[in-house]
């Protein structure tokens, strides 16, 4: 579009200064009912990723487990864009004492995984806290993780390759765990 036609329609590209003006203002937001857990993923650039999304869509917290990198970290910070310095995040040895803990604080246990009676994300309508589990970019959701979930969810993939990467599968179920939450006025205090 030209931008003789933006001046037309009265659009106008917010200034680096504008946008960093009107986040600080959201960040006090509370945030969701949402955390998340990342079951062992080997990309630095992944990880980053993630935590620049669990920023952008509000994550309570992001814990960070198994050969998953952690902060500090300047491959991690590049990606991220300094993300990691907003979102709450806390790195755990033990996955399936973590998975506990969040179970007895009763957060619904999500699987984002490929399994035989899970549901496609759009279906999935969250009831009460959210506890999001991502796998590793090759091998998936770790198999003991299975029977301690409350469900799985996954994207319908419509051409030959049964996956996309990681955290862009990770951003289209936060985002839509987001509108869901949001919908039923799940945000923490």
């Amino acid at each position: 579009m030209s931008l003789k036609k933006q001046k037309q329609n009265n659009l106008r590209k917010f200034s680096h200064q504008e946008l960093q003006a009107r986040q600080k203002e959201k960040y006090k937001t509370p945030k969701l009912s949402l955390c998340v857990v990342l079951n062992s993923i080997r990309s630095l650039h992944n990880v980053g990723s993630i935590f620049r999304t669990c920023d952008a869509v509000g994550v309570e917290k992001l814990y960070l487990c198994g050969i998953t990198g952690y902060p500090p970290n300047q491959q991690l910070a590049k990606t991220a864009l300094d993300a990691q310095k907003y979102v709450q995040w806390e790195y755990r040895e033990d996955l399936l004492k973590l998975v506990d803990e969040l179970k007895a604080a009763r957060y619904t246990i999500v699987l984002l995984e490929q399994i035989e009676g899970g549901l496609f994300y759009q279906d999935f309508k969250p009831k009460g806290k959210v506890c999001l589990i991502v796998g590793n970019e090759v091998s998936g959701i770790a198999d003991e993780l299975v029977e301690k979930c409350d469900t799985a969810i996954e994207i319908e993939m419509m051409g030959v390759k049964n996956s996309l990467n990681v955290s862009v599968a990770f951003g289209i179920v936060a985002y839509h765990i987001k509108q869901e939450l949001q919908k039923k006025f799940l945000v923490l205090v």
